[in-house]
């Protein structure tokens, strides 16, 4: 795309490889129809606010035992969350080493929340062998720690300003409608990457 100076990427489902539906298969086996708790189109308050860092990780568990009316362990609970965290991409992350030559800024955006990001954290560096988030991006924004989550254009624009970006300059990518539709209403040039197409067909095709 011409005149693209800057990458805005999502985390999960660009870099890291992600499966929704492993979260009720997990609570499945706990004896809980828990289907109806997190999809990529929908989730409860109760996960937004998570994700916007306004209630703990001991208060989400705790409004998870609520909901499944379970005496689940912080252990139980935590691995059902962390169930639909996949395999990292490592050819993916090697090309975001190459990209840095071209791009004047690389810069990562995603709804997560603390219990995601310190199995997320660890899985990157057992993987790869260093922190990603401050090596090969030039800044990392996470929900629960700007307390705004995509798809509403209010983050989109703070994070504009942090970065002292354009949005005409930058090409925002991520796998879910909502939140390219959120970027677009605010003037940033986006992509919708729907798998199996990964940030590699997008090189191959002279897209980024």
């Amino acid at each position: 795309m011409a005149n693209i100076k800057n990458l805005l990427l999502d985390m999960g489902g660009v870099i890291l490889d992600v499966d929704y539906n492993k979260i009720a298969e997990v609570f499945d086996t706990y004896g809980i129809d828990a289907k109806s708790l997190y999809t990529q189109k929908t989730q409860l308050p109760l996960i937004d606010n998570f994700e916007i860092g306004k209630i703990s990780p001991a208060e989400f568990r705790d409004g998870i035992r609520e909901l499944v009316k379970k005496q689940l362990s912080n252990e139980q609970i935590d691995s059902a969350w962390n169930s639909m965290i996949g395999n990292v991409r490592t050819d993916t992350i090697k090309l975001l080493g190459k990209l840095k030559l071209h791009y004047e800024k690389i810069l990562l955006y995603s709804n997560t929340n603390e219990i995601h990001m310190n199995f997320v954290r660890k899985l990157f560096y057992d993987t790869i062998g260093f922190d990603i988030f401050t090596l090969l991006f030039d800044k990392s924004y996470f929900s629960n720690e700007i307390h705004l989550r995509k798809p509403h254009k209010e983050s989109f624009l703070w994070i504009l300003n942090d970065a002292d970006i354009k949005a005409e300059e930058t090409l925002f990518i991520d796998d879910t409608v909502k939140n390219i539709e959120g970027a677009e209403s605010i003037g940033l040039n986006t992509y919708l990457l729907e798998s199996p197409q990964t940030l590699i067909d997008l090189h191959n095709s002279n897209i980024i």
